[in-house]
């Protein structure tokens, strides 16, 4: 009989043993015959399914015929992705490409390595009358004859679970299933010179892409791949009547998170990290009541507030200070709200805290007023900086009137609020991020668009150009927008904005 620190498997000379491999050493998995019979039998019958059709899949079977008719002829693929070490044999929570989680209507830890493939076929024949025929690759629920069913320790079923079958998600998802093991011989099916082209969304899945390299001919083929990511990123620019809803969803989570935090000020001011008192309370949130935070929080006291993405959050929280903090509950979906609120930490803004926090509020509601049909996007951020130029001018804090600051020469008030006010919002914080600028930037407001309004001033502590009452102040107010027919939805407004609203929101929650 072994010890328990003796594996059962025959030494090996770690001068023999490849780098790669030393990792197993710490796992001691036996490796006997007889071992190998036990583990493998007395198991049960399976319970019967009962996946179910997943409320997207509709919607995207028409993403999917959307996609089709840019792309007619071409075989697509979208890649799920892959695991991401985070150090040496760990790694990273599994997320979907947003591409992929948008064609599929597969969320949270589905399905690592899976890849989406639409297949031409002759017009009009494919799913929808489209002009392509979608199948999902997957690694399947391995059987418990198979030694990944207890020893990989990234798909085992000992280790991770039991995977879905292939009937299950073609059930969940209403799109035809293969074993990955088939993508290749499928990648390669009439490629050639004069036959199908093979795109492939870049940067997601290395080994697929180097299996596409090798069977297809490479000529303008880096071109085509950055059509088809561009054209997956604007194929979301306007959300359908399920993300609109898993939008709401998000917004309405993430504002229960917001009370949470507020109830957490108290012990957050007794820690020495109290920052981080904050973002655990709202990162607990998240994973209770959704998949995860869409991004990392940003819970910034004080002078951490003039600092535009802090996420280090290892300050401490005082009295008389102001907190911001900008976060977002993805939900199992993976659609994520994206809301910033600055808050005093004692309940009550001080007189120069509300100036600032009123100007800041100000200029979101002037960028509300223009966001609506027909409305250029980059109309939205012009809205919000006009008004915190005639504040900025009106404190005496430009060197030139606000008129002349506003020219694209000048732009004095910047200094102040560096980021842009809107960006749009769905499976990524920064959705639609490959679309092009004459669609993005310079596009045409719509119903159904979904994006941020979050205008800001941070005037740092050092900043000799203000007054030092201002300095350290950092402000932002995130709204997350839903244009509609007539206008727009602030879907955060249930979150209070203005400073008495606030105030008084927090009495309530603070006791």
């Amino acid at each position: 009989m072994t010890s328990d620190t003796t594996p059962d498997t025959p030494e090996t000379s770690t001068t023999e043993q490849p780098l790669a491999d030393r990792g197993s050493n710490r796992s001691q998995r036996p490796g006997s015959a007889e071992f190998l019979r036990f583990v493998t039998s007395g198991w049960a019958e399976r319970p019967a399914s009962t996946a179910t059709r997943s409320p997207a899949a509709d919607h995207t079977a028409a993403r999917r015929s959307a996609l089709s008719a840019k792309f007619p002829g071409e075989r697509l693929v979208v890649p799920a992705g892959t695991f991401k070490v985070r150090s040496n044999d760990t790694d990273y929570r599994f997320r979907p490409h947003s591409a992929f989680a948008h064609l599929t209507g597969l969320g949270m830890e589905q399905e690592p390595d899976a890849v989406l493939v639409l297949h031409p076929v002759e017009d009009g024949s494919g799913d929808d009358g489209s002009a392509h025929h979608a199948v999902l690759y997957l690694r399947p629920l391995a059987g418990r004859d198979t030694e990944e069913f207890f020893s990989d320790s990234r798909y085992g079923e000992f280790w991770v679970g039991a995977r879905p079958t292939l009937e299950d998600v073609e059930t969940t998802t209403g799109i035809t299933t293969a074993h990955l093991d088939d993508l290749r011989d499928a990648l390669a099916k009439d490629v050639g010179v004069d036959g199908v082209q093979v795109l492939v969304v870049p940067d997601v899945d290395e080994a697929v892409e180097a299996v596409i390299e090798e069977i297809r001919a490479a000529e303008a083929s880096g071109e085509r791949d950055s059509a088809l990511a561009e054209s997956l990123s604007e194929l979301r620019l306007v959300k359908d009547a399920y993300e609109v809803e898993q939008m709401r969803l998000a917004v309405d989570t993430t504002i229960e998170g917001f009370e949470k935090i507020v109830r957490a000020l108290p012990a957050a001011q007794e820690h020495a990290r109290g920052e981080r008192v904050i973002e655990g309370t709202f990162v607990g949130h998240a994973r209770q009541e959704g998949n995860a935070v869409g991004y990392e929080t940003i819970a910034a006291a004080g002078e951490h507030a003039t600092t535009l993405h802090w996420i280090d959050n290892d300050g401490p929280v005082r009295s008389r200070e102001l907190v911001l903090v900008d976060a977002g509950v993805e939900v199992d979906s993976l659609y994520t709200a994206d809301i910033t609120r600055t808050l005093p930490v004692d309940g009550t803004f001080t007189e120069v805290q509300r100036r600032v926090y009123q100007a800041v509020l100000d200029a979101a509601d002037a960028a509300f007023a223009v966001a609506r049909p027909g409305t250029k996007f980059r109309d939205v951020h012009a809205a919000a900086m006009e008004v915190i130029a005639a504040r900025l001018d009106e404190w005496g804090l430009l060197p030139v009137s606000a008129e002349q600051s506003l020219l694209p020469e000048n732009q004095h008030h910047r200094r102040w609020m560096v980021h842009g006010t809107s960006h749009h919002l769905g499976l990524d914080v920064h959705d639609c991020a490959q679309a092009r600028a004459e669609l993005y930037l310079d596009g045409i407001l719509e119903p159904g668009m979904v994006f941020t309004i979050e205008p800001g001033l941070y005037f740092k502590s050092d900043d000799l150009l203000v007054p030092e009452e201002y300095r350290g102040i950092g402000v932002r107010i995130e709204d997350d927008v839903l244009v509609t027919a007539d206008g727009n939805v602030n879907l955060s407004a249930a979150l209070p904005r203005d400073p008495d609203a606030v105030e008084a929101w927090m009495a309530r929650l603070l006791g």
